[in-house]
């Protein structure tokens, strides 16, 4: 469509535009809001208030008709959704359901959404790592990607300003393989926890055991009072969304702070279309958006686009964005868009039991695990795979009421239940997996969404080199436990579609040579530099560690380059 009126067309016009108020938008926002830039958030779902619109986040399990559990009508409704940890009762507002939001699934693959203003950022496990030298200079050293256009010390001063205003727990511990940040104090691993490290750490001399890193504020600092946030209360009820505003998220951070600015719109419903390209100033111009109610298009403009609508979406909507210029998507002269999506591999995990003391105990529900950077081929190929995996692990005991052995009535039993069970031990992966080109996504021919925009195809798959790094882990996790006295060691695969890892990344990667990458290393799309793509899907390759904190990082680097560079007349 054409504005004829200029009124609204000027209406209609801001200095940015960002697609997406999830984590990497609601960054977006801030740092484009804070340099003075008068900024448009496009949000395809629904507007969700910090505080006012989380309806469960203070209910008791009485307080739901189920206990919190899913009906089986919404089981048996959502196949793909149901099999998400966090999906329950007390959260199922929050997520996309199988039959409103469907796509193509050419190879399983469990596509796990959040659209509401805030995104998965309401939702998400909040834990936070920085990458480190390694992952930066691996595809240049092993050649399983293309190079990164960046390292470790070009980001490194913007992970210290993102965990600054976020606020990250956890201890510095000097490692090589995963950097410090600006932390704030540690979550506190317990006894048994301690006793495992302790073991591990005295068996193997090339594996750190140390608490995890976590988007919680165990101590708020002045920046983050000012955002109006406090102290975590280790409810372990994030997913509801957290009226503390204890973990990090979109809506208790970000957004307010932009907001403050005057500088920031925030349009909830509008499912973007495309980013429309001006053939005669070869750039983009601004974005077609149906509303979500209505389906009526509507048009915005603006002289720097910011793509944060979460990896798979973003791809959606730069191949969905065509012209004369880019038939085959936008800036997609190379065919390279949609291609080498790669993930983190979830499929290994092991339970054990460990004789520990029976008096002692822990305090409320940690929201982080002890954690492991990964060990494998860091510094050169050692193995018959390539890359590796980080290792989490936790001690806990069975909570007063546990089921006991023997009589279930009388004074006996009434004591026992009302001690804590025995020590348990659980151990995960978190494998990192190879971006290859027969891993893409695509847009259906003849299958479109209820606003007419085509259904993304998902070609994503497991390969031989998965097969391996999880077997490794399952002979070492076992050996580990093993070392450290654990007993009743199983381990197991649970054979999970990719995707229900909710680490999926790539598609419009960031490269150095413009043949073999969408993105150059301020992630400006090589052949439209004024559109920016931050989220997941810039990433070259997804490291052993969560990707957040990189999300964030990166997306905090553009937006200010963004920003300075308009300021110099460029864009």
């Amino acid at each position: 469509m054409a504005y004829v009126n200029s009124n609204e067309f000027a209406a209609n016009t801001f200095d940015a535009i960002v697609i997406g108020s999830g984590i990497s938008g609601g960054w977006a926002a801030k740092e484009l809001c804070d340099k003075g830039l008068k900024t448009l958030v496009l949000e395809r779902g629904k507007d969700i208030v910090h505080l006012k619109d989380y309806p469960t986040a203070t209910k008791n399990p009485w307080d739901f008709p189920h206990r919190g559990q899913l009906p089986l009508t919404v089981k048996q409704e959502n196949p793909i959704t149901g099999r998400c940890y966090a999906f329950s009762e007390a959260t199922e507002h929050f997520f996309v359901k199988d039959k409103e939001h469907p796509y193509v699934q050419d190879k399983p693959f469990d596509w796990i959404r959040g659209y509401q203003v805030g995104g998965k950022s309401l939702l998400w496990a909040r834990q936070t790592q920085r990458w480190s030298k390694f992952d930066f200079e691996g595809p240049a050293r092993d050649g399983f990607a293309v190079d990164w256009p960046i390292r470790y010390n070009d980001i490194a001063p913007w992970y210290t300003h993102v965990e600054q205003f976020a606020g990250i727990s956890g201890n510095r511990d000097g490692l090589e393989t995963l950097p410090d940040g600006d932390f704030l104090p540690p979550w506190e691993m317990n006894v048994v926890e301690k006793e495992i490290q302790k073991r591990i750490m005295a068996h193997y001399k090339d594996r750190d055991v140390i608490i995890g890193r976590c988007a919680h504020l165990t101590k708020p600092k002045e920046i983050h009072l000012q955002q109006g946030r406090g102290q975590c209360q280790a409810r372990s009820l994030c997913e509801r969304g957290c009226p503390f505003g204890g973990y990090f998220s979109s809506n208790s951070s970000t957004l307010p702070w932009a907001a403050k600015t005057g500088k920031l719109t925030l349009r909830p419903d509008s499912v973007v279309h495309s980013i429309i390209y001006d053939e005669k100033k070869q750039k983009a111009v601004g974005v077609r958006v149906i509303d979500a109610h209505t389906n009526k298009a509507i048009e915005y403009f603006a002289k720097v686009i910011f793509v944060n609508a979460a990896a798979l979406n973003s791809n959606l909507i730069l191949l969905n964005s065509t012209s004369n210029r880019f038939p085959n998507g936008l800036g997609n002269d190379h065919g390279l868009l949609g291609k080498y999506i790669a993930f983190h591999n979830y499929r290994g995990s092991m339970s054990a039991s460990f004789d520990g003391p029976m008096d002692s105990y822990y305090y409320g529900r940690r929201p982080t695990a002890v954690m492991m950077p990964n060990f494998r081929n860091v510094h050169k190929q050692e193995t018959d795979f390539l890359r590796g995996y980080m290792t989490f692990y936790t001690a806990t005991r069975p909570g007063w009421g546990h089921f006991t052995e023997g009589e279930q009535v009388g004074a006996a039993f009434k004591d026992a239940i009302a001690e804590p069970g025995p020590w348990g031990i659980y151990m995960m992966m978190q494998g990192e997996t190879i971006p290859k080109e027969n891993n893409f996504v695509s847009l259906s021919k003849d299958q479109k969404d209820k606003w007419g925009i085509p259904q993304l195809r998902i070609s994503v798959d497991y390969d031989d080199n998965d097969e391996k790094l999880l077997k490794d882990f399952l002979v070492q996790g076992a050996e580990m436990l093993d070392k450290a006295g654990c007993k009743n060691i199983a381990t197991n695969d649970s054979k999970q579609a990719p995707g229900l890892d909710i680490h999926e990344v790539g598609g419009i990667r960031m490269g150095r040579d413009p043949k073999t990458s969408m993105l150059n290393e301020w992630n400006q799309l090589h052949n439209c530099p004024n559109v920016f793509v931050t989220d997941g899907a810039c990433m070259t390759s997804t490291g052993t560690q969560n990707p957040s904190l990189t999300f964030m990082a990166l997306t905090a680097r553009a937006a200010n380059y963004a920003a300075d560079t308009l300021k110099r007349g460029g864009l």
